[in-house]
């Protein structure tokens, strides 16, 4: 039962990609957008309603912000497990062969290297901030940075998952062929 609540959130779209061990992981990561986006929204209607009534809450503004934060850093690994926008893919779903798999191989490795980038600069960023705190709940800074190399960690197992998957299986999808068979023209 609890297996079939979480598949509702996984996409079936490039299943060839995905490894069914990392499904649990695109769930949790869904219903972490989810609660990014709810309580990002409801910090900034008590943030205009707490001002409105002339006695603000500073700190809605740090949480506020560490959910944004967080939001942004999880969607983005998020995307990358669900394939989307950060692949060319309007470009390379019209292509089969050597000339697909060149250009998504190509694709992810740049990903994978922002991916690199993200874990070590993030963690170097997350270390600087255990010592600054924000004022005035004296939250440390690395609450809200930490998630960088965690996104970028994510994004670099789901990066490896595609192309282990892409070289073995073709990158090339049954969503593909309706462009292929249409003469790969809309």
């Amino acid at each position: 039962m609890a297996d079939q609540h979480h598949r509702s959130l996984i996409l079936q779209r490039h299943r060839h990609l995905k490894w069914k061990a990392f499904d649990p992981l695109e769930a949790l990561l869904m219903i972490l957008c989810g609660v990014c986006i709810a309580m990002f929204t409801l910090a900034v209607l008590c943030d205009v309603v707490t001002r409105s009534l002339g006695v603000p809450w500073l700190w809605l503004q740090q949480v506020t912000t560490a959910f944004f934060a967080w939001g942004v850093f999880v969607g983005m690994a998020a995307a990358t497990r669900r394939n989307d926008h950060f692949y060319l893919t309007e470009i390379t779903k019209r292509m089969t062969g050597v000339p697909r798999s060149l250009i998504e191989t190509a694709n992810r490795l740049i990903v994978l290297a922002v991916a690199l980038a993200l874990i070590w600069f993030g963690w170097k960023n997350a270390m600087l901030d255990l010592g600054s705190y924000r004022m005035p709940s004296l939250i440390p800074l690395t609450v809200y940075t930490a998630i960088v190399p965690a996104a970028g960690v994510l994004i670099a197992l789901f990066t490896v998952e595609q192309l282990v998957n892409g070289w073995r299986h073709g990158f090339e999808g049954p969503e593909d062929q309706d462009y292929v068979v249409a003469g790969l023209a809309r």
